[in-house]
């Protein structure tokens, strides 16, 4: 009796070291501008090539602007890092897309839309949310830049073994509850550390209904609980969104790959190192005060007071709090903002901007607002137009940036200035994420939308 887990890993693995870590064989590695010059560096000094080329793909992401693609970078050290990228790709023959490529976008939503993401790989990218492709059934992992260099040189990686949790989603979601308040929610109850050394399963009723792209968000925010990474059970969802994608599988090679596939699941009567069973019914919108992703609560509840926080945590609490100018006991529901962000390798695909322009058509933004609505890929921004979103956008005071990491984390021109409280739906709510001394404040693209809206945290419902 297996867990899906094992069967991926033990498919994988080429050797082991007693009383070590395991040589895992790796399926797919995905390369940013940001974790990978120094391991094509030193590829060079040992005088090596990448060891399967067609099995690594590089983006540019993180660092480019979102603005005026068509201009050379005008921060001189993100041009840099992206220019480095390029040069990488040519000299190692590396497939690469970059600026004005129509491939170009986030890794993680750049690997799944063009079918290299598939059930039963071993995924990594030097990135610590490659936790999203769990989604498929994969295990997905981010690593350093020393593993990295270990991948391209030989497609293997030294792992130690992680345990197995899995996490049972029973009941029916509310209306208007998204994955990402799931996610937000599990993150509340586990904490930032809950989930630490172990690779988790998600499974239950409430996750077989839910589409891929929110499954995606879900196992995006897997590390944020200290997990290794998180995955889903392949299924006919799964398949029908792999299903005709580009580097996808066709013909006999599909029929081969969906009988495997259907394989990947957990047997009845494996065991867990540790199981855990929530009630997804009790979820409502979720918001974050605090600076980390575990520091949320329903967006109409109230913050802490300081005796229900243990001892040990007092002392971070209070800085936190005091970082975002909040009060224990305060309620966040009609705080006022500045910056919404919709967008990251969490919430910037199709379904994420087909939710937002659905809530905010007919309103208008509100005046003291600037949004910030980033795609995940310029094939989800050419969908948004097919779409007529942006026309909806459009109408309601928005604009549709061109697609890149953006205000996810200080890495571009897209900062929110000291002091700014953003609603922001990507993954990190840390200390200056989104800019020097910026204030995020974690949620869903129904939650940001309502509150680009008001002008204040607002309950979509």
């Amino acid at each position: 009796m297996k867990t899906l887990f094992d069967k991926i890993w033990d498919a994988h693995v080429v050797s082991t070291v007693k009383d070590g870590p395991t040589q895992l064989y790796i399926d797919r590695h995905l390369c940013h501008e940001v974790t990978s010059p120094q391991a094509f560096d030193g590829l060079r000094k040992r005088g090596l090539q990448v060891f399967r080329p067609e099995q690594t793909t590089l983006t540019a992401d993180h660092n480019i602007p979102t603005m005026n693609q068509d201009q050379p970078i005008s921060d001189k050290i993100s041009r840099f890092q992206v220019d480095t990228l390029a040069k990488n790709a040519r000299e190692f023959g590396l497939t690469y897309y970059g600026l004005g490529n129509p491939k170009n976008g986030i890794v993680h939503v750049v690997g799944p839309e063009n079918g290299y993401t598939q059930p039963g790989m071993t995924i990594v990218c030097g990135d610590s949310h490659t936790s999203t492709h769990g989604a498929f059934g994969a295990i997905a992992f981010g690593i350093g830049t020393s593993e990295v260099e270990m991948v391209l040189s030989s497609q293997c990686i030294l792992q130690s073994r992680p345990k197995t949790m899995r996490i049972n989603y029973d009941g029916e979601l509310k209306n208007g509850v998204t994955a990402k308040d799931i996610a937000l929610y599990t993150i509340w109850k586990m904490t930032t550390s809950g989930a630490t050394g172990y690779f988790v399963e998600y499974a239950g009723e409430a996750i077989r209904s839910l589409s891929m792209e929110a499954r995606m968000t879900l196992c995006n925010l897997s590390i944020e609980m200290g997990a290794r990474g998180g995955l889903i059970a392949p299924d006919e969802t799964t398949f029908n969104y792999v299903k005709g994608r580009e580097f996808a599988p066709k013909g006999e090679k599909w029929d081969e790959a969906i009988s495997y596939w259907k394989t990947l699941k957990t047997d009845e009567g494996a065991t867990f190192d540790k199981e855990i069973t929530f009630d997804v019914s009790d979820i409502q919108p979720m918001i974050t005060y605090g600076t980390n992703p575990g520091m949320g609560m329903p967006i109409n509840g109230t913050i802490p007071e300081l005796e229900e926080i243990d001892e040990a945590s007092k002392i971070s609490f209070e800085k936190s709090l005091k970082y975002m100018g909040f009060n224990p006991g305060d309620k966040m529901e009609g705080k006022t903002i500045d910056y919404v962000f919709l967008g990251s390798c969490t919430n910037g695909r199709i379904e994420d901007f087909r939710a937002f322009a659905n809530f905010v058509k007919g309103k208008k933004k509100a005046e003291n607002v600037t949004a910030w609505l980033v795609p995940g890929s310029w094939q989800v921004r050419k969908q948004i137009e097919a779409e007529g979103l942006d026309k909806i956008l459009e109408e309601a005071g928005f604009e549709i940036r061109q697609p890149g990491c953006s205000a996810c984390l200080a890495m571009n021109d897209d900062k929110v200035p000291a002091g700014k409280y953003a609603v922001s739906t990507s993954n990190r709510n840390f200390e200056g994420r989104q800019g020097p001394g910026s204030r995020t404040i974690l949620a869903g693209p129904l939650v940001a939308a309502a509150s680009a809206i008001t002008g204040k945290i607002t309950n979509p419902f």
